[in-house]
């Protein structure tokens, strides 16, 4: 019993860091998001933007990824609670969908829409004021979702193009993708959601680099390491047709991991991240990179820096590496006085506190 109770409170220290180490690094990154690194240093010296940009309320802001990831975790709560007391299965990609379109509301409109007669306007998430902040969303996310595509989930990934916007694999597949992995079963959380991302992306490599990634961190809910859980995740990837954009970023970024001294120029190696593959290296490089600092704390923060001060979508690939570090070290290893600036911080916590409740112990669908 007691071993349960441990194994309980390190699975809810996982879902917490990995949400709020993603809030950091998408709040970290917001600022610079369109700037070059030129443009960065110009602004915030040599090293960059070291510290969360505040608004005038003293709180740094989260974006898209933050919010898209919010509406993901509600949606497989939801899916998941019908699947384990109804035993229907695929309703879960259906209800991630559902949650999508309330996160599309949150862009469409000023203040939450009345409920009428649109199924999808249910939730707690849609209530909340603080996420009808337009942030610069991903315009095939918002086409995607306007399209009504729907997706079958567990379905075998195809490495086809997917019917809505066949030719995007932009990283908003990636940034919203961290909470397929939380149940913990990364069979499944490959598959629901490299399925899910054709919602709105349709290139194969939008969707490989979004399931690998939630693999990712569903080996990392088991307590595997980040580099042993990217191999998990190329195997599964070189089953699959399809795949080699995908596989040859993480190669590339585990590579350039392994040569040590972390630079600006190195990410940059990598890619910009707007696009799927190269977030999620940025991503995984700027995790396993060889920092140093203080303490544990300041090398978290070293290893965010890291992910967002370069040329391209440093929200995005501060988003994706915060997720890693958080469902690494849970949210007790998140330095706390960045952690106490993020937006919506204490609501941040409660979803993640629903989900593992709503969820219980269990690691599969």
């Amino acid at each position: 019993m007691r071993r349960d109770i441990a194994g309980q409170a390190t699975h809810l220290s996982r879902v917490r860091g990995s949400l709020l180490g993603g809030a950091l690094g998408d709040a970290l990154g917001n600022p610079v998001e369109f700037l070059s690194l030129a443009g960065i240093r110009d602004r915030y010296g040599d090293r960059g933007i070291t510290e969360l940009a505040t608004n005038r309320a003293g709180l740094a802001e989260i974006t898209d990824d933050t919010q898209m990831s919010l509406f993901t975790i509600e949606g497989l709560r939801d899916g998941y609670y019908r699947a384990r007391t109804r035993g229907i299965g695929g309703a879960i990609a259906s209800f991630v969908h559902a949650s999508y379109l309330r996160w599309l509301d949150t862009q469409d409109y000023p203040e939450p829409p009345a409920a009428d007669s649109l199924p999808h306007r249910t939730g707690s998430l849609r209530k909340e004021s603080w996420l009808y902040a337009v942030r610069a969303p991903g315009n095939a996310c918002l086409s995607g979702l306007r399209s009504g595509q729907t997706v079958e989930p567990f379905a075998e990934l195809t490495g086809k193009p997917g019917p809505v916007n066949p030719d995007s694999k932009g990283c908003g597949t990636v940034m919203r993708s961290a909470p397929f992995g939380f149940l913990g079963d990364p069979r499944s959380a490959f598959l629901l959601a490299g399925n899910c991302a054709q919602l709105t992306h349709g290139h194969p490599t939008g969707y490989y680099a979004a399931a690998s990634f939630a693999e990712i961190i569903a080996w990392l809910m088991n307590g595997e390491s980040l580099r042993g859980a990217v191999l998990q995740s190329l195997r599964t990837l070189a089953s699959h047709p399809g795949h080699e954009e995908t596989s040859a970023a993480l190669r590339a970024a585990l590579d350039l991991a392994d040569e040590g001294d972390p630079t600006a120029g190195k990410v940059e190696r990598l890619g910009a991240g707007w696009i799927a593959e190269e977030a999620l290296a940025i991503g995984v490089y700027s995790a396993l990179a060889t920092v140093t600092g203080s303490d544990e704390f300041d090398i978290v923060k070293a290893r965010l820096r890291l992910s967002v001060n370069h040329s391209g979508d440093s929200d995005s690939t501060g988003s994706v590496c915060g997720n890693l570090i958080g469902a690494v070290r849970g949210d007790v290893g998140l330095p706390f006085d960045w952690l106490r600036l993020v937006e919506a911080r204490g609501q941040i916590s409660a979803v993640a506190d629903d989900f593992v409740l709503s969820t219980g112990q269990a690691r599969s669908w």
